[in-house]
């Protein structure tokens, strides 16, 4: 397993001293500058690397740095030239800098500073611009992310990765802080900010609120991601920004023609009915490594742990599935399992054994190898009327993942996937890659968040149709054309976004200004719907020219994406990312110091800057009284350095589920005070584990009302009048029986006091359970018909509720 940080080298640190972000965010879009200042205060130059994160929407575009007093500005270059060129600087002692993507995914990047002198500073400025995604609330979110998780290795490959391991200190004591001010506009006017850190009051710039400028609160710790949530006027309201070229840039390429963005988020307010559609066949796959065993985020007390919230959010899945539709459910660590050999109907008996099963899922299936179960999945043939949808749920990230989206993509005509990222610093490359290459939608889960929620969201997208048959219709004025940047959305969600890239190529014929248009069509549930987006065509002038770094990123990633790279399709590639700025995986941005004469003197030593602990991680340490093989697996905060007596520890050999008890039983005793300094990590999947405790075991949380309420729910939607029930409407079953409406069926009277108890006891919970009760009526209409008014009206005497029976559509 490998640890990815903000600062990586190897061995011991070099102190960062600071970081400061200027982000504007224009719609949905974020331009982003950061710098970062740190000081090597050894005796002896050192070679220290910079590995960070960034969302897989991000293109990277200009990088320069400032050491000894000397600045080297970063050019791009063909990567194989610019690795050349950086190892010829450092043989030479001159100071260099090297930037790249990581192999295998866009979401890490790697930063080689090369040699810094002693007692000398290096600030580093990156430029980066980013696509945003609104929240299901509408909130466009941003994020700057302070660590990923662990990144794993799955068994076999290349372990040869940027990505090491990094020192970790106790929280609070972080040597450097974080600055950020966000600059944020909006043609529809900004409502409010809202983030998990604190900030200074919002400061609008302008009186009609289009404009506004907020910041962190003085002395924040960079101990956990960075995110604002900005909420619009009229989020739902189609945009468009037109950006001028860049000045020299030849007319008719990318960079030198206007780039359009125009933003559409659609509401298209057309709820599921879930009672009325059986079709559908609903493959839920499930993150069941070691660190789903950790808190979703160890900087909130009262947090959920992960794979207990994706439990529960299974659990609601289950509920809210159609009967007659097919379902089965994955879970896959070091090696994957599933409930059934090939997806069953949906009835009361599969749903009950599952939800069994569902109960009993722990966290130990070791690592996160997700490829052989999605090749699993796909090796099933799709059933005829049930379209495939596919739920990925994972916290952690994989050194793969290009290959895990080519997977998905190329079965991305018979399927939709829905992925949701739980804890902070789940991979984006991932998570977003995926969906995307299957026409789906992605989340992400994060502090005290959800997952519930956001997983019933995406169930409703799956069981209604999604927009399609879009197209585009301009209107622009004599000698002018838009032409398409990458291939466009082919599909719209409710609640999701989309982006469309165009340049607008030729000259204008008249003097006269004038503004152009475009419409967009699509079909939706048998009916056709336009939107009409309108703008000037005087370009805006913007030097950092986030529109065109983001139109130049999306053309990327149709070039790159998945299956063969025609030679052709290279070519185009790395003309696009060389004059665009924009990274790719054949370019790279290469620093050389060529001013100082002499060479840096005295051995190259290594040094590392130091993390606040990243909770979520799954550290594996090496076992000093163990056989070859034998790790212990530590998922909690360590304040103090420990060491560990294994006496009374358990320690396994062999894969989950088939481990063998080496020896010992109880708890490993930890002692405070003496340095873990110098115990290896391990850089691919444990063999084996020993389970090391720093703490009590936190003791399990009792099961919400609601969870209990949604257990009792028959797979038709209706409820049994029992003690069980009674008991949590606060009732005994006697007494519920006694006020049945007369020729009522008591599994209807059951039902209807259940919906009633939903209403009035967990309303602010509705996106999810609004599902099981669209479920639940329709079988109540089915079965009950005119006598569903009286029930309500007797229910909420016998709970004392006042639920109208408009409010349940009756």
């Amino acid at each position: 397993m490998t640890v990815c940080g903000l600062v990586k080298t190897s061995q011991e640190p070099v102190p960062l001293q600071s970081i400061s972000v200027d982000v504007v965010v224009q719609g949905f879009v974020a331009d982003v500058v950061s710098e970062l200042r740190y000081k090597n205060e050894e005796k002896n130059p050192v070679e220290v690397t910079f590995v960070f994160p960034l969302d897989d929407e991000a293109a990277v575009y200009a990088f320069e740095g400032l050491i000894g007093g000397t600045r080297i500005e970063a050019q791009i270059r063909e990567k194989k030239e610019a690795q050349q060129e950086y190892e010829d600087a450092l043989s030479e002692g001159r100071e260099a800098f090297l930037l790249e993507r990581e192999t295998n995914t866009s979401d890490i990047f790697t930063c080689s500073l090369g040699n810094l002198p002693p007692s000398e500073e290096a600030t580093l400025k990156l430029r980066y611009v980013q696509a945003l995604a609104p929240e299901p609330d509408g909130a466009v979110r941003f994020v700057l992310p302070a660590v990923l998780n662990p990144r794993y290795e799955p068994h076999g490959s290349d372990k040869n990765t940027v990505t090491k391991s990094i020192p970790r200190v106790p929280q609070g004591k972080l040597p450097y802080t974080l600055g950020l001010c966000a600059t944020l506009e909006s043609s529809h006017g900004i409502n409010r900010v809202e983030s998990k850190c604190t900030l200074e009051p919002l400061r609008y710039t302008v009186e009609d609120h289009t404009a506004a400028k907020v910041s962190l609160a003085e002395g924040h710790q960079f101990d956990r991601d960075v995110e604002l949530l900005i909420y619009y006027e009229e989020v739902h309201k189609p945009s468009a920004i037109l950006e001028a070229g860049k000045p020299g840039a030849a007319s008719g390429s990318l960079m030198g023609d206007p780039a359009l963005l125009v933003t559409l988020y659609p509401s298209l307010q057309c709820a599921p009915k879930p009672g009325l559609s059986a079709t559908g066949e609903f493959l839920f796959l499930l993150d069941r490594s070691g660190s789903m065993d950790c808190s979703s985020d160890y900087n909130i007390p009262d947090a959920p742990q992960r794979i207990q919230s994706a439990k529960e959010t299974l659990i609601l899945l289950l509920k809210s599935l159609p009967l007659g539709c097919f379902f089965n459910i994955y879970g896959f660590g070091s090696t994957y399992d599933s409930f059934y050999p090939q997806s069953v109907e949906y009835t009361q008996q599969t749903m009950s054994e599952s939800l069994q099963r569902v109960k009993d899922l722990g966290a130990d299936l070791g690592g996160t190898e997700i490829l052989q179960p999605l090749k699993a999945i796909y090796s099933q043939p799709c059933r005829e009327g049930h379209p495939r949808q596919l739920f990925v749920f994972t916290d952690g990230e994989v050194s793969n993942t290009d290959q895990v989206i080519a997977e998905v993509q190329r079965h991305s005509t018979s399927h939709r996937c829905f992925s949701f990222g739980i804890g902070e610093g789940a991979s984006t490359a991932l998570i977003k890659g995926i969906a995307r290459a299957a026409g789906g939608s992605a989340e992400f889960i994060t502090g005290k968040e959800r997952m519930q929620a956001k997983a019933l969201q995406s169930l409703k997208k799956a069981l209604q149709p999604a927009a399609t048959g879009i197209s585009l219709r301009w209107d622009l004025p004599s000698g002018l054309e838009a032409v398409l940047v990458g291939s466009g959305p082919q599909v719209i969600f409710e609640g999701q976004r989309s982006l469309i890239y165009a340049q607008i190529r030729g000259q204008h014929q008249s003097s006269v200004a004038s503004g152009g248009s475009v419409v967009l069509q699509y079909n939706f549930q048998g009916q056709t719907f336009t939107d009409t987006v309108e703008f000037p065509l005087q370009a805006e002038e913007r030097d950092r020219l986030p529109v065109h770094r983001l139109a130049a990123r999306a053309l990327l990633q149709d070039l790159e994406g998945a299956g063969e790279k025609e030679e052709e399709k290279q070519r185009l590639a790395l003309q696009t990312s060389l004059s665009s700025g924009v990274v790719c995986s054949q370019t790279a941005y290469i620093g050389v110091n060529t001013e100082k004469g002499q060479p840096v003197q005295g051995p190259l030593i290594h040094r590392d800057v130091p993390l606040s602990h990243y909770q979520g991680a799954m550290i594996k340490k090496r076992c000093p009284r163990s056989a070859p093989g034998i790790f212990m697996a530590q998922c909690a905060p360590m304040p103090k350095a420990y060491s560990v007596t294994l006496n009374d520890c358990a320690v396994y050999e062999g894969s989950s589920g088939q481990r063998r008890k080496l020896r010992g039983g109880g708890r490993a005793r930890a002692s405070p005070d003496i340095s873990l300094k110098g115990v290896p990590l391990r850089t691919s999947h444990a063999r084996a584990f020993v389970a090391e405790e720093m703490e009590e075991p936190t003791p399990k949380k009792e099961e919400s009302p609601l969870l209990r309420l949604v257990s009792l729910q028959n797979a038709d939607g209706s409820w049994v009048l029992d003690s069980s029930l009674a008991s949590l409407l606060g009732l005994n079953e006697a007494e519920i029986t006694s006020k049945t409406p007369e020729q009522v069926a008591p599994n209807v009277w059951a039902t209807v006091l259940a919906i009633l108890w939903l209403h009035s006891n967990a309303a602010e919970q509705r996106d999810e359970w609004e599902l099981l009760e669209g479920k639940a009526l329709h079988w109540l209409q089915a079965t009950a018909g005119s006598r569903l008014a009286d029930c309500v009206k007797t229910g909420n005497a016998v709970l004392g509720s006042s639920v109208s029976p408009q409010t349940l559509g009756l």
